[in-house]
């Protein structure tokens, strides 16, 4: 499998366009993650299908978040995208979020050019209210079952807020 941090870069982070490949497709209950020292995918487990992912879930190449991995991002589309694919994809805002105790902000945004909602979707007040709502309770609640309270959205950042969060992470992967 090829490295996607040694292909890829985080896109034109400035202009609102980043590179994003998927691991997680919407409706999946695997939980796949990017391996960078050994450059693949792994499944690193099955959660409840209660807790299967709303939308399409990956990472931003070149960036590292606080908690040491790449910065996630959540993906929204019709569809579930395939795991292993990359798009670009325009940022539309950033759900601020903790992990037992550690920053693992979740940028939002959509692919590029889709011309299935005609770009519809520049903002996240462009989402459906309910589909807030069932990320924000995702994201609250999927570890509820072996370690409850270790999970909060801490609150939802506009299109700056996030770029200013991925900019952080490329500093981040610079320095590491």
């Amino acid at each position: 499998m090829a490295d996607f941090n040694q292909i890829l870069d985080a896109g034109d982070v400035d202009g609102g366009i980043i590179n994003v490949v998927v691991e997680i497709p919407a409706g999946s209950n695997h939980k796949i993650e990017w391996k960078r020292k050994v450059g693949a995918l792994m499944l690193d487990r099955v959660e409840p299908l209660i807790f299967a992912k709303p939308t399409n879930y990956g990472f931003i190449p070149q960036t590292l978040d606080e908690d040491g991995d790449e910065l996630d991002a959540l993906i929204i589309t019709d569809t579930p995208l395939p795991t292993g694919v990359y798009l670009q994809a325009r940022v539309i805002g950033v759900m601020k979020f903790v992990d037992d105790g550690e920053v693992d902000d979740k940028i939002v945004c959509v692919p590029a050019d889709d011309r299935q909602t005609g770009d519809a979707i520049k903002t996240l007040a462009d989402l459906p209210a309910q589909l807030i709502k069932q990320i924000e309770f995702h994201f609250n609640n999927y570890k509820a079952l072996k370690k409850p309270g270790s999970t909060k959205v801490d609150h939802w950042g506009d299109i700056s807020e996030a770029k200013q969060v991925i900019r952080d992470s490329q500093t981040r992967w610079k320095q590491q």
